[in-house]
């Protein structure tokens, strides 16, 4: 990973000084679309500002920064701590199955977090960075933009075990993904929208290499024979190389994701299962057909996911630099 945010601007007595340590019994409750109204009224401006250079540099970055909040909500909640690095008594969840050597856009939000501090020094904490940088991605990528209540605290631990548990694999059936949700409170409504966010984004020739080399029946031939160029059958072959999730428009928000589900050209087995002759499929056949409708249900679904929150009790701060506790 690139460099750590600049930890020379504060001192450690600043630091130590300004630790904001607490318990979580109800982060939730406390979250408001003023919340830093007067401790920071610049913030979203500052992460605007710093996510359009990031995404004009590499569009790529993007995707990768909403894939961080994804995966930051869905394991013990929007707490900032898939961000975190491993440590001494820490081990990230970076290197969880589902993250290792895939999760990037790490250096993206510490220049967001740079750009914050800048505007209000150790006031926003990092998981609202990214709640709020990920709002910016898509809106920066012509995806829609909705309001995100603030007042998340970042947590001081990450859980490489709960990572493995919650997050849905490149290989997930349509019932474990609708279960994964359904834990999380989310819909399947919620589910197929948010899984719209493949509309951006590459994978791995790895997590796709069976699905286009005659693992699965539903997969367009044309579709898969490209693919195999690239990808071939033999481990060890290209095992890097990339392809784009929606193969359509891969750098721009729309519903060409689901287009390519009704057209059996879904990257991943887990995308296509959303399209496959079962409870999703009408839905799908929608979005496909009503971008507007897609980016509705997605904005609706992001608010919803953002508001999970860590257990009651978990140990909480605003985190200096994203990548380690204060």
């Amino acid at each position: 990973m690139a460099a750590i945010f600049p930890a020379r601007i504060f001192s450690l007595a600043a630091a130590a000084a300004l630790l904001i340590a607490v318990s979580c019994p109800g982060c939730d409750a406390a979250l408001s679309t003023k919340y830093y109204d007067k401790t920071c009224p610049g913030l979203q401006p500052a992460v605007r500002s710093a996510m359009a250079q990031a995404v004009a540099a590499d569009p790529r970055t993007g995707a990768s920064v909403l894939r961080l909040f994804f995966h930051d909500c869905f394991v013990n909640g929007c707490d900032g701590s898939v961000l975190l690095d491993d440590a001494p008594g820490l081990t990230a969840e970076k290197a969880a199955g589902p993250n290792l050597g895939s999760l990037r856009g790490f250096e993206a939000v510490d220049a967001v977090k740079a750009r914050v501090e800048a505007a209000c020094n150790a006031t926003v904490s990092c998981a609202d960075v990214l709640a709020l940088a990920s709002r910016d991605a898509v809106s920066l990528l012509g995806g829609p933009t909705w309001t995100v209540k603030l007042g998340r605290k970042d947590a001081r631990t990450a859980s490489q075990a709960a990572a493995n548990a919650n997050l849905p694999g490149p290989g997930a059936s349509l019932a474990s993904q609708l279960a994964s949700f359904a834990a999380k409170g989310l819909s399947a409504r919620d589910m197929t929208a948010l899984s719209g966010a493949h509309t951006v984004g590459r994978a791995r020739c790895q997590t796709f290499r069976g699905r286009v080399n005659g693992g699965d029946a539903n997969v367009n031939a044309t579709f898969a024979a490209q693919l195999q160029q690239g990808c071939p059958a033999a481990n060890g072959v290209g095992d890097s190389s990339l392809a784009p999730l929606d193969a359509e428009t891969p750098d721009v928000f729309d519903n060409g994701y689901f287009r390519g589900l009704a057209q059996q050209r879904g990257l991943l087995h887990s995308d296509q299962e959303l399209f496959s002759g079962g409870s999703q499929d009408a839905l799908v056949r929608k979005y496909a057909g009503n971008g507007g409708m897609f980016a509705s249900d997605f904005a609706r679904a992001m608010v919803k996911m953002g508001s999970l929150e860590p257990a009651a009790g978990t140990p909480v701060e605003v985190r200096i630099n994203c990548r380690k506790p204060n």
